[in-house]
């Protein structure tokens, strides 16, 4: 199976590293879970509804959906504040990488454990930019929320081509395909992790900065 690979790329302040990720984070978890299944017997099964939900950044002007499950946000968060907080404490000049992978699991005998086969991986490469003052702190705000608008289409065009996804699972498998532990939403199986690296993308920053020097000069 060749697994998927797809790249993001944002410049934030610190103060928006938390929700650029989350929006993004959830708008893909969005497209990647259903409804619980509800098994009548073996091969017969219905799917329960998912609820959304509609989230106003503090920081960005940008609104996004996630799915409306407080366990889902909680596991989403956690992760997210982690990679916050690791990029925060670096030292280095802040720039980092999160990724999403969803995989299947492959059953083994024993006594070896089963194998994780990823079919598709979301990185987002974040790169932190320090800002002078207000006025730019505002353009930013701006800024930002019109790329993450953009980042945001890309992300479902990508997950509305019809490529690889696993087949439906018979009741006995759906734990090696979904996560079934939350009680309100059943995402594929996932797993989040992250790296922090040493130096800025300074392309992509002087990127940022030159969009703000040019909204200031209009």
């Amino acid at each position: 199976m060749n697994c998927r690979s797809e790249v993001l790329e944002v410049t934030v302040e610190a103060r928006q590293v938390e929700e650029a990720m989350l929006a993004l984070l959830h708008t893909i978890l969005l497209h990647r879970s259903t409804g619980k299944f509800h098994y009548k017997k073996e091969g017969t099964y219905s799917i329960g509804t998912v609820g959304t939900q509609d989230i106003d950044c503090d920081f960005i002007d940008f609104t996004f959906v996630r799915v409306s499950s407080e366990e889902l946000d909680r596991m989403i968060r956690k992760a997210v504040s982690e990679f916050k907080d690791a990029l925060s404490n670096s030292g280095s000049d802040g720039m980092g990488q999160i990724s999403l992978e969803f995989y299947q699991k492959k059953k083994s005998r024993w006594p070896f454990s089963d194998e994780c086969i990823p079919w598709e991986v979301w990185s987002i490469k974040v790169n932190v930019v320090n800002l002078a003052n207000e006025q730019e702190r505002q353009i930013c705000r701006e800024k930002v929320g019109e790329k993450l608008g953009e980042k945001v289409i890309n992300v479902v065009e990508v997950i509305n081509r019809h490529e690889y996804l696993p087949k439906m699972p018979t009741q006995s498998e759906v734990d090696n395909v979904f996560d079934t532990s939350l009680k309100d939403v059943q995402p594929y199986l996932y797993k989040i992790t992250y790296q922090i690296t040493d130096s800025l993308g300074t392309s992509v920053s002087t990127t940022m900065r030159r969009l703000i020097k040019d909204t200031l000069a209009l």
